[in-house]
């Protein structure tokens, strides 16, 4: 608990009224969770806008409120104006929950492609070293061996400082995170003191909230250019934008690469459905991570845990011994001798980066059976542009639902199909049910071919109409594999 007057001592208002002499017990910006004791925050969203709920704000107890838009309120209410909400939210989350960035060694990572991996891996990496870490990451929060579901990349700025308090409370050294170009831009990790920031790459996506492939850069570039001068920056060299994101940092800047010269450099020997020979910084070490993709992002945890203080060997030591990220490039093989992937791979980039990392395991005797769907209500941009990657990659494209949420899967389909050249017209089914569509990738294969069904990884359900559905594609592809090639060994 503390005063509203101390709260809000490092904001830039426009005007103050009212009592700030009040405590303050709670921080919330949904008006349904409004109370006595609370600061409201008045949050313009991209679907409402929380200064018309301040009626029902004052009206549930609440007496101190802080917004962008000048508004009439009782006297015994406390109104703080200010330019940007989002970021008065960041910047009192902090000094609220004592400043817990301060108290660890906190690491954030942001690109389009890899976050999950980077964050995940050091994670891991950092526990295999014996300490007392936090994640904050797509797939999952974490303490420790304590799990926190994740509902968001990124949380909002109070639950993120939440979360981060209750690290350190437990006696967390270090936390990684994975910083999205909406947290950037909508302020949620502002307030926070990172000990470094990396970048994986850049490419098409989130152009339905961005608009344009420039704005997106920008935000991913805007956690580079507000990192404090005693932090660390560490970006791919060999990605077109990575030193972009260099331009205004006052950070100390680090590079790593594969194919031009850097701070960090690895070089990819041999790779197979198991792992891959990598040679970084002339040691050469057996990884259980597959393709050039995962090359970059075990090269970005190299470097990160370098610059974090830990010795070239033991780094390699401990990062050969840990296995994939779920939902990234999880393998699964039939009694047969069929290949399973599960991969979240959402983006045109992405599903590429895999494909091409399959066909070059591959000898080219065995089919590629690819399942692979769009989101709805998301960047339709990208829809035609990922059914051509999937055509023309595989030597045959199951076109199917992932999340339609409000959306009809037919029309989904309709502007994937749009993207299919007439050469590939032949190897493309579309099957809206993705059950069905999984069935008939396991129908179709022979032992030595590969199914991989990309979109959603990690993810345990799927969204229809605004309701959640349990849906597993690694679970579901297992079951059909026993289905349709059931192991004698279990009869």
């Amino acid at each position: 608990m503390k005063t509203l007057q101390t709260l809000i001592q490092q904001l830039n208002c426009i005007s103050i009224s009212g009592p700030i002499d009040q405590e303050i017990d709670a921080l919330v910006y949904d008006s349904r969770l409004a109370k006595p004791g609370a600061l409201f925050f008045a949050i313009q969203g991209t679907q409402t806008d929380g200064h018309q709920f301040i009626p029902q704000v004052i009206e549930a107890g609440c007496k101190a409120i802080v917004c962008s838009e000048s508004i009439q309120a009782p006297e015994h209410i406390a109104v703080i104006r200010v330019k940007d909400t989002q970021e008065a939210m960041a910047t009192v989350a902090s000094v609220f929950y004592n400043h817990p960035s301060s108290q660890l060694k906190l690491v954030a990572v942001t690109g389009t492609n890899g976050k999950t991996t980077v964050a995940t891996l050091l994670f891991q990496l950092f526990r295999s070293f014996g300490h007392h870490v936090g994640l904050i990451s797509t797939v999952q929060n974490q303490i420790d061996e304590e799990i926190i579901p994740a509902t968001h990349t990124t949380p909002d700025s109070v639950k993120l400082n939440q979360l981060l308090a209750l690290m350190v409370e437990r006696g967390c050294e270090y936390a990684f995170m994975e910083a999205s170009s909406h947290a950037i831009h909508q302020r949620r990790v502002g307030g926070l003191k990172f000990t470094g920031v990396c970048f994986t790459n850049i490419t098409h996506d989130h152009l339905d909230y961005h608009l344009t492939f420039d704005n997106y850069l920008k935000a991913k570039k805007q956690l580079f250019d507000e990192v404090n001068p005693d932090a660390f920056a560490l970006v791919n060299k060999d990605d077109r934008n990575g030193m972009v994101m260099l331009q205004n940092t006052q950070a100390s800047r680090y590079t790593y690469g594969l194919k031009q010269m850097a701070d960090f450099k690895a070089r990819l020997i041999e790779h197979d459905f198991n792992g891959m020979l990598l040679e970084i910084d002339s040691q050469e070490a057996w990884f259980r991570l597959v393709g050039h993709f995962n090359a970059y992002n075990l090269l970005c945890v190299y470097g990160c845990a370098f610059l974090l203080g830990k010795s070239r060997e033991e780094i390699i030591t401990h990062l050969s011994n840990l296995g994939s990220v779920r939902g990234r490039f999880e393998y699964i093989r039939s009694s047969n001798g069929i290949h399973g992937i599960i991969d979240y791979a959402h983006t045109p980039d992405a599903l590429e980066n895999i494909l091409s990392t399959i066909n070059q395991i591959r000898t080219g005797n065995e089919e590629l059976i690819t399942v692979v769907g769009c989101g709805g209500n998301r960047d339709s941009a990208k829809r035609p542009i990922m059914a051509d990657v999937a055509s023309s990659q595989s030597t045959r494209a199951i076109f199917t639902s992932d999340n339609p949420r409000n959306e009809n899967p037919e029309h989904i389909l309709d502007e994937m199909q749009k993207g299919v050249k007439p050469l590939h017209y032949k190897r493309t089914l579309r099957i809206s049910d993705r059950k069905e569509a999984i069935k008939t990738a396991v129908s179709l294969a022979k032992p030595g071919d590969v199914i991989l069904v990309a979109g959603k990884g990690h993810e345990t359900y799927q969204e229809i109409q605004g309701v959640r559905h349990p849906f597993d594609d690694k679970q579901v592809l297992a079951e059909l594999f026993d289905l349709f090639n059931p192991n004698p060994k279990k009869a």
